[in-house]
């Protein structure tokens, strides 16, 4: 009895551990399935409103486009933005995660592009400068220009802006800002937290770096710096430290409920 006793202990005690561990991990992978899924049907939602209004984009470049001769270099562009409602589509359908749906707008992006140049070929007016959209609401399509804009109690920054957001702000008037869902509420997309931050950084993946938005406040939004609502370091490095706090946490808890459990294992053999 007496050689058996430790080795009862020890498996006790691995036992404990073990089911304290397993339930944690449990209860962290559901926590963690539907945090994901409610990303993904934020961001699915966004991503889907977009492809539809740029089917509608192309529905009135169709009648844009009706009666003017279609040389080669037009036709290359309309074909373009016409497959690219396509591939966007397809895309979105195969969506099994929120970071997959950046594939989406960074089609959807090239895809507005391509039709702003229809529209340039149509009116006889030079191809528009290849800029990022519009940081005001991504959907309007390539940016025109650079204008100065403060978020509400932020500092002043070069923003890339559409003709009208453009001309909205220098007449001192609020842009057209794209709003997402968040509980009851709608808000600025670059308020709505990391469920919209790759249909957004989607729009901006081939600017990451770019001397357009670097420095800019779309630069720190999206992809760091100070401030950065959409960065994944602070917030990686935040779920980093919490899972080591749970980790200390759990393992404490083990010990308090082993401790517990061989002081109960004790009192029953030796008595009271």
């Amino acid at each position: 009895m007496e050689f058996l006793l430790p080795v009862i202990l020890i498996a006790a005690v691995a036992a404990v551990i073990a089911v304290i561990l397993r339930r944690r991990a449990l209860e962290q992978d559901r926590a963690r399935r539907a945090e994901l899924e409610s990303q993904l049907t934020a961001s699915r939602r966004v991503a889907d409103e977009d492809v539809t209004r740029f089917g509608e984009e192309l529905q009135t470049l169709d009648t844009d486009v009706a009666g003017h001769p279609l040389d080669e270099p037009m036709q290359q562009d309309y074909q373009r933005a016409l497959d690219a409602y396509e591939d966007a589509k397809t895309s979105l359908a195969a969506v099994q995660q929120p970071n997959e749906i950046r594939n989406v707008t960074e089609i959807l992006e090239d895809g507005r592009y391509a039709i702003a140049c229809v529209k340039a070929r149509i009116a006889g007016e030079p191809l528009p400068q290849k800029r990022p959209p519009c940081f005001f609401n991504p959907a309007h399509g390539p940016s025109v220009k650079n204008v100065s804009w403060a978020p509400p109690g932020g500092a002043a920054r070069d923003i890339p802006a559409c003709a009208a957001d453009a001309e909205r702000v220098e007449a001192g008037a609020d842009p057209y800002v794209r709003t997402v869902p968040v509980g009851s509420r709608r808000v600025p997309y670059w308020e709505g937290g990391k469920a919209y931050a790759p249909w957004a950084q989607g729009y901006y993946n081939s600017w990451r770096g770019s001397d357009l938005v670097s420095g800019m406040l779309i630069g720190s939004l999206l992809f760091g710096g100070g401030g950065n609502i959409f960065g994944g370091i602070g917030e990686g490095i935040g779920a980093i430290g919490e899972g080591i706090g749970e980790g200390f946490e759990g393992i404490g808890e083990g010990f308090g409920n082993i401790g517990e459990g061989i002081g109960d294992m004790f009192g029953d053999i030796f008595g009271d």
